[in-house]
């Protein structure tokens, strides 16, 4: 059973803040916490702890990665090579991860079996069927494409309108404005935050090539306007 340190203050008798000030949980020997380095919350291992305070043999972590372990945000998205803030949109743009996500002493955590199931739908192609026109309904729901869009722009700044339209089954237009809406905000999001940033400048910043911009810069001059 996984503690925090207010279980781990509670199994003391004590409240939380005597509890960190007396630093029980710092003691040689106290068995490290299992949460990722960085985490907000830290998270101990029960049967450690409880091993710890018997004065017992602390029992080892397994070692091996296994289809079952439960990873934090940090830990998903190292796995997949990606930044958290890149995995916090991937959470919410995959039904599958939503579905299994699992909440344990507040932190979210996904089964890592599931992440290797999000990289093969993400990895599928959406082709169309034989005969399909060319320019018939997208395959995703217009409220999910930008969703969906962020990831791989934020994975390859570079990455043009045919790519998005091979990952998403969409059609062409579609993703050339998706890429272009949220190019655009992000540039605003830039040039708000320094007003000294040229469009171009803010685009040269986020790694997007002058030649896929020249729509996106006036749209994001707009958005810093409005």
């Amino acid at each position: 059973m996984t503690r925090t340190l207010d279980d781990l203050a509670t199994q003391q008798g004590l409240r939380l803040q005597s509890y960190i000030n007396t630093k029980q949980h710092l003691a040689d020997g106290f068995p490290a916490p299992i949460s990722s380095a960085g985490s907000r919350t830290r998270l101990y291992d029960g049967e450690q702890v409880d091993a710890f305070l018997a004065g017992q043999p602390v029992p080892a972590l397994p070692t091996e990665d296994d289809d079952q372990d439960l990873l934090d945000r940090r830990e998903c998205a190292a796995a997949l090579g990606i930044s958290p803030r890149t995995w916090d949109k991937y959470k919410t743009a995959y039904p599958i991860l939503a579905e299994h996500r699992v909440t344990i002493g507040g932190v979210e955590h996904w089964p890592r079996h599931i992440l290797h199931q999000q990289q093969t739908q993400k990895a599928a192609k959406v082709t169309a069927p034989p005969g399909r026109p060319t320019r018939s309904g997208d395959q995703v729901p217009r409220d999910q494409l930008l969703p969906l869009t962020a990831p791989l722009l934020d994975a390859d700044p570079t990455i043009s309108a045919a790519r998005v339209t091979e990952e998403l089954g969409v059609h062409r237009d579609t993703a050339q404005e998706a890429l272009l809406r949220l190019r655009a905000e992000r540039m605003a999001e830039l040039m708000g935050a320094d007003p000294s940033l040229t469009p171009e400048q803010s685009a040269a910043a986020l790694g997007y090539p002058a030649g896929q911009v020249r729509r996106a810069t006036v749209r994001a001059q707009a958005v810093v306007r409005a």
